[in-house]
């Protein structure tokens, strides 16, 4: 028999919610983190924000575990006194080709399930806004943002209720698959060896490395994972809005966006930066290009009123050149071995998805 029923790869908000999945299914698990404790990486350096469902294509994993996590997010803040606030999204259009693009995103949204979507005139954005500076609008109500620290906090809490451990600096080294059983090996001061029926790797920006360090596992089943920084800036002093208001969206994000935490405090980003390593520090100097996205919607933005915030870094399956990948999460239907889980390319809305994202390795078990 093997030591546990389950390991679990990571400790950010989606190895969290499927440690918790796992765990209320009745099975033993243990989560493998090398850091010193829970979401220090891409699931606590982001926007905070609970996405409806709109930007992406019809029938993508994005598009579905976006709604279906959605839903089950505001239904878990509220079981579990996780903060949040249903603040609503205006997405705005500066100029015709722009309000096309949100009308194509009214019918995208829809057709995933977003239900909610309102085209709005330039107006009557501003009678809901009256310091943006926009052409039209597409409200979405059900967005909203929420306290993510406090999130994995409960995430934790219920997955050791049902029984889950967690090994906290204790990285990963690599694994035996395609047996009987799994066989893995975790660092740290005390080194281990165990046997499991279970691997989900969840490792986020490590994803790829982890995979690679499975032997048994061919290596056409594991993608090159790059890095996207996305720089944030914070406000001095109180933004003019309520509402988190984005751009109409671009290639590789959704453009230098105005997101509010729980405290009503202003921020923006993300922008995209390619980098080959772990690097967090925001350079000041750019600055100058959040500056010209912002008055796009917000000329009123006063001068020198920007602050280096935070970095955050998104874990990509796809180049700067290529179309946005959907999730990956490879289960035994993909790669056939029984009881392994690589999940690829976990970036935004992965907060949003997580609880959607378990559900659906739980299925693939």
């Amino acid at each position: 028999m093997p030591d546990i029923d389950a390991i679990v790869i990571g400790a950010g908000v989606v190895g969290l919610a499927t440690a918790s999945a796992i765990a209320r299914s009745g099975r033993s698990v243990i989560v493998l983190e090398a850091a010193e404790g829970i979401g220090t990486e891409t699931s606590s350096r982001n926007s905070e924000v609970i996405h409806a469902g709109i930007y992406y294509p019809e029938g993508s994993l994005k598009a579905k575990l976006c709604v279906e996590g959605r839903h089950a997010l505001y239904a878990w803040c509220d079981r579990y006194n996780v903060p949040y606030r249903r603040c609503g999204k205006l997405i705005v259009a500066s100029d015709e080709a722009e309000l096309q693009a949100i009308t194509a995103l009214e019918k995208k949204g829809k057709a995933n399930g977003v239900d909610d979507l309102v085209l709005i005139s330039g107006e009557e954005a501003k009678r809901l806004e009256p310091a943006l500076s926009t052409i039209g609008a597409l409200l979405s109500p059900s967005t909203g943002i929420l306290d993510s620290h406090a999130f994995m906090l409960s995430l934790q809490g219920d997955a050791e209720a049902n029984g889950a451990a967690f090994a906290f600096h204790t990285p990963f080294l690599k694994a035996e698959v395609g047996g009987n059983a799994i066989y893995v090996e975790a660092g740290g001061a005390d080194p281990v060896r165990l046997s499991t029926s279970i691997l989900i790797n969840a490792s986020g920006l490590h994803a790829s490395r982890a995979a690679e360090a499975m032997d048994g596992l061919p290596a056409e089943h594991v993608p090159v994972t790059l890095y996207a920084k996305g720089n944030y800036f914070s406000l001095r002093g109180r933004a003019p809005f309520s509402h988190l208001i984005y751009p109409a969206p671009h290639t590789h994000g959704l453009g230098v966006h105005l997101t509010l935490d729980l405290g009503g405090q202003a921020r923006f980003g993300p922008d995209v930066e390619w980098v080959e390593t772990l690097d967090y520090e925001v350079d000041p100097a750019r600055c100058n290009g959040f500056d010209e996205a912002i008055k796009r919607y917000w000329a009123g933005l006063p001068e020198n009123a920007l602050i280096a915030a935070y970095s955050g870094i998104r874990p990509k399956i796809s180049g700067p050149h290529d179309p946005a990948p959907d999730f990956r999460i490879d289960g035994p239907e993909a790669h056939g071995i029984p009881g392994l889980v690589n999940l690829f390319g976990i970036e935004s809305p992965g907060l949003t998805s997580s609880l959607a994202i378990a559900d659906l390795v739980l299925s693939k078990l």
